[in-house]
Formats: structure tokens, C-alpha cells, sequence
């Protein structure tokens, strides 16, 4: 069943042979990409996709900024907003699950130009993380040796990366669903670390407790003195949380990919909340437990490009721990390396919807056999190379340059989201749509949206004040701070001045789209939903109880 078009012209799809239902694919309707990714590969990527540099390393500067009681309020502020955009993005891709969700909505459901916008902006920020995430591995490996050379890494990461994703999706799937167990032993080790050393039990015997909360205190001044520098600290360490802290817009980017994505979307973006709690909240109170905000050896990470990277290889070493610096260093090394694979995936898939748009040349929407979009793959693979700028510099001041550059990014990416549900709201009212009907309905709505999209704004403006303070001025820092914003504005004005676009009317907006073919893949499908244990011990050659034979009802 051929896709209806998206209510503009689009590029001709690509069939890459038949619809192979035992295989749970469809293709013929999904431009060419296949739903390779099962349930366990979802839930996995849904925990570990974005869990990598900003949660171990950046973590640092943020307690540099604001002390650990900045940290804790603005990584749970943030936390909170991000699951507002979460619960609205859930909605908007279980009830329309296709490739690049959240970019595509916004063509179809707001503008043509905003999803141009979204789409381009999307793109940029997910291929300038992948140098990032590359510049943040050398910085890891320098705790071990400071002379390997940098060149060799950057091509090293390029090359797995490439070869992971030129595969077929599953194989990406695959990769991330180990990958993410990696960072999950991780985490469950700097809790127990920060556990366990607090109440004495480290080499010292010193039940330390929350010293560095009263010692150095729990707010850092920050660019000036007294109440006005623990201010602009508590800013600091917000920015900061702005880059840290993501995860709806991977579970969006799935979704063209995800096998019965009803039922599998579902449970990852409940999950998601589980991970603004637990990890990123969780990760800001151990930080300021474990490390004090103006400790000698962070403040020497801060400004070089060797030593202990991470905060918690810090503390392990303050605290002459043995042998533990090593493992975590090294399960940080997997972790970064898994976070620069997503976002591999993620520009090449981004770049393909924009083709399936019709705002990318045509040949970027054709696939392998394999569902694979090789030519926007290649295109992505050209971004790593930035890494390389590290040759010039040091591995520190690369990572803070493209911190800057892709923070605005990101924050637009949940302005848009928060639009785009908006207007779908809107239209849902028009047409008479029971929201309550659908798979995931989203509670405090259009309320919680409209805060959220509020809050992101005003963080997005004032994200780089500090260049206009008196003497503060920098041309090179208002660039990489406003980079971002100055491309989605000229991208949004020029699409529509040339293409002439207009803003969807509620009544207007398509709801049905791609609704029909979704329906008839999960009707004419032979893959049933079997639980996430039941799948993975089936993996694994551990006999399962048998699942049930029937998919759920939608």
C-alpha cells in the first residue's frame, strides 16, 4: 500500500524489493528503510542512546559553573521540562511512528518551513556531536598515556563508525543493545562508588558524607562575586544541563524503524522518565558528593587537554581507590564510542527524511537492499573529520567548542517538538479527535507543552548572555553560541519565501497520512510483541517461557 503524500510534492520512493512480512519489514511504504529494530533494541536504545560525554565528563564543568546544589536543582529543573517535551513527543510519534517522526510532523501538521528548519537543524546538531563525542575519546584515553597519537583515534572512530552503520539496521541495533549495557554497569558503579565511600567505606576510612555540600559550600560563584556570581553560576550549570540532559528525539528518530512501533515506542518513551530520575538527577547528586566543585585536579581538567576526564575518576583517584579508575575509564570508552554510533544514525536517518521531504536532493532518499541509506551515510561520515581540528589545539578546547555549537541545536529540536504538538493538539480539537483513544495519551496537555516551550525559548535566548556583559565580548563565542539559531532562522524565512509556504489550519491538518499503511503492516506482520526478557533470553539460547501468540490490540 503506496504512502499517501505528505500534502507537498515529495521524492519518488524507493522500492528495494518485496514486502517481506516474515521478516516484520515494510518498505514499500517507508521509503526504502525496513523495521528491523525489535523491542530489546528499542528499550536499549532508549536508555543508553544518549547517555555518553555530557553524563560523565561535561558533568564536571557544570559543577565548576555552580556548585553541587546548582547542579542538583538545574539538572532536576531541566529534567522535569525535558519530560514535558517527552510526554508530548510520545504522542505525536506512537500515534504517526514513521522515519525521522518529529521532523516530518512538522511539515505535515505545521509548516513546510518549520519542518525545512527542524529537519536541517536536526541534522547539523546530530553530525557535529559525532566529532564531539570523538574529541571527548581522546580526552578519555589520555589518562592512560598522553602520547597516543590523536590523528590515529579520530580515523579509527571514523572508520567503526562507518562500518557499523553501513550495515543493515539490526546490525546498529545490535551494537547499541550491548553497547548500553556498558553504560548501564556503569552508572550502577558511580552509585555504589558515591554509596559506599560516603559512609566510609574508602581507603581512608573517612565517612565524608556531603562535605563538599558545607566545604566548599553548595554554591559556586561564577564570572562575578557575592549573590550575583552564585547566580550566573546557577545559569552556568543550567546551559549545561541543557546539553546534557536529551532523549525524546532519539526515540522519534526509531520510529520509521521500530517493529511494531506501538507497542514498542511506547515502552521506550515511558523509560525515558526513568532516566531523567534516575540517571541524569541521580548522576548530579553523586558528582557533588563525590568531588568538591573547586578541586585542584578538576580545575586542572578543566584547562588542559590530559588527565582524569571524568569526575568520578577523580574523585576514585583523590581517594587513592586501586584499580577502579581503570574499569570505569574503560567502560567510559565504550560508552562515548556507543553515543557517537547513535548519532551516526541519527544524521544519516535525518538526512533521509529531509530527501523523503523534498528538502534534500532525491538521491539521498534511495536505500540498499538492506534499508540503508548510503549515500546520506556517506555525506554524514565527512563531519568526524572535524575531529581532526584537535591537531591544531587541545582535545578540551575542541569539546567546548562544539559544546556551544550543538547546545543551541538541541534546544531548538524541543521547541520544535513543542510547536508541532501545539498545532497537533489544535488540529485533533478541529477534527473531533479523541486523544483518550489513542495508544499513549498525554496528560496535562496543551498546558505542560506550552511551559515547556516557554522555558526552552527563554534558555535558548539568554543561553549566550555572558559574551554581552561589560568587557565580555567575543566574536568567536557569539558564534558558536548563536550559530544554531541564526541557521534555523535563515532556513525557516528562506523555505518560505521561496516556496511561498503557509501555516497548516487546524481543520485543515492531514491526521491520516501514513495511518493506513501502518495499520495494514501490523495487521499482515508475523512479529508479536514477546517482552523484552522474553526476547533477550531468547537471543541469548536461554529457553523462555512461551510468549504469547497474539499481538496486542491497538
Amino acid at each position: 500500500m503506496d504512502e499517501p503524500k505528505d500534502g507537498k510534492d515529495t521524492v519518488v520512493q524507493q522500492h528495494n524489493g518485496a514486502h517481506d512480512v516474515d521478516a516484520g519489514e515494510i518498505v514499500s511504504d517507508n521509503h526504502g528503510l525496513k523495521r528491523h529494530l525489535s523491542n530489546r533494541k528499542v528499550q536499549m536504545i532508549a536508555i543508553g542512546g544518549s547517555i555518553g560525554t555530557a553524563m560523565f565528563v561535561s558533568i564536571g564543568e557544570a559543577l565548576n559553573y555552580g556548585g553541587p546544589g546548582s547542579l542538583l536543582i538545574t539538572y532536576t529543573l531541566y529534567a522535569c521540562v525535558l519530560a514535558l517535551v517527552n510526554n508530548a513527543m510520545a504522542e505525536m510519534a506512537i500515534y504517526m511512528p514513521v522515519n525521522a517522526s518529529f521532523i516530518r510532523h512538522a511539515s505535515v501538521w505545521v509548516d513546510d518551513a518549520w519542518g525545512f528548519m527542524a529537519g536541517w537543524n536536526f541534522f547539523f546538531y546530530e553530525a557535529i556531536l559525532i566529532p564531539f563525542e570523538i574529541s571527548a575519546l581522546n580526552l578519555i584515553l589520555t589518562f592512560w598515556r598522553d602520547d597516543i597519537p590523536v590523528a590515529a583515534i579520530c580515523v579509527a572512530c571514523i572508520v567503526a563508525y562507518g562500518l557499523i552503520n553501513v550495515a543493515a539496521v539490526k546490525w546498529y541495533g545490535e551494537a547499541e543493545f550491548w553497547l548500553s549495557w556498558g553504560k548501564l554497569l556503569l552508572m550502577m558503579i558511580v552509585f555504589s562508588f558515591t554509596f559506599v565511600t560516603m559512609v566510609g567505606g574508602n581507603p581512608q576510612h573517612d565517612p565524608y558524607g556531603f562535605r563538599y555540600w558545607r566545604t566548599p559550600g553548595a554554591f559556586a560563584e561564577y564570572l562575578a562575586g557575592g549573590s550575583m556570581g552564585k547566580w550566573e553560576g546557577f545559569l552556568g550549570s543550567l546551559w549545561m544541563a541543557s546539553f546534557a540532559i536529551v532523549g525524546p528525539e532519539y526515540m522519534a528518530m526509531v520510529a520509521g524503524e521500530a517493529k511494531l512501533p506501538r507497542v514498542t515506542l511506547k515502552r521506550a518513551f515511558k523509560s525515558v522518565y526513568i532516566r531523567f530520575g534516575v540517571f541524569f538527577i541521580g548522576g548530579a547528586l553523586c558528582v557533588g558528593i563525590v568531588v568538591a566543585y573547586n578541586d585542584p585536579n578538576l580545575l586542572k581538567v578543566l584547562g588542559s587537554s590530559t588527565g582524569a576526564a571524568s569526575p568520578y575518576v577523580i574523585a576514585m583517584q583523590n581517594m587513592g581507590v586501586a584499580g577502579l579508575p581503570h574499569l570505569v575509564n574503560a567502560l567510559l570508552f565504550t560508552s562515548i564510542f556507543s553515543a557517537g554510533n547513535a548519532y551516526t544514525y541519527c544524521a544519516s536517518r535525518t538526512l533521509h527524511g529531509l530527501a523523503a521531504q523534498g528538502h534534500a536532493p532525491k538521491f539521498l532518499a534511495q536505500c540498499t537492499k538492506d534499508g540503508v541509506p548510503f549515500w546520506c551515510l556517506l555525506i554524514v561520515m565527512a563531519f568526524p573529520f572535524l575531529s581532526l581540528l584537535q591537531l591544531s589545539g587541545s582535545a578540551y578546547t575542541a569539546l567546548t567548542w562544539l559544546t556551544n555549537i550543538v547546545t543551541a541545536g538541541g534546544m531548538i529540536d524541543y521547541i520544535v517538538m513543542c510547536v508541532n504538538y501545539i498545532f497537533f493538539y489544535r488540529a485533533c480539537k478541529a477534527q473531533g479527535v479523541n486523544r483518550r483513544e489513542f495508544t499513549y495519551y498525554g496528560y496535562f496537555q496543551p498546558y505542560g507543552t506550552v511551559f515547556a516551550l516557554c522555558f526552552e525559548i527563554c534558555v535558548l535566548v539568554c543561553y549566550g548572555y555572558a559574551v554581552f556583559r561589560p568587557g565580555g565580548w567575543d566574536i568567536s563565542s557569539f558564534f558558536t553560541h548563536y550559530a544554531m539559531v541564526f541557521l534555523g532562522i535563515l532556513t525557516f524565512c528562506g523555505w518560505k519565501i521561496v516556496k511561498r509556504t503557509k501555516f497548516v489550519k487546524p481543520h485543515e491538518a492531514d491526521l491520516v497520512w501514513a495511518r493506513p499503511s501502518l495499520e495494514h503492516y501490523e495487521l499482515t506482520t508475523l512479529d508479536r510483541d514477546v517482552g523484552f526478557w522474553n526476547e533477550t533470553l531468547s537471543m541469548l539460547g536461554i529457553k523462555k517461557k512461551k510468549a504469547d501468540a497474539e499481538i496486542q490490540e491497538f
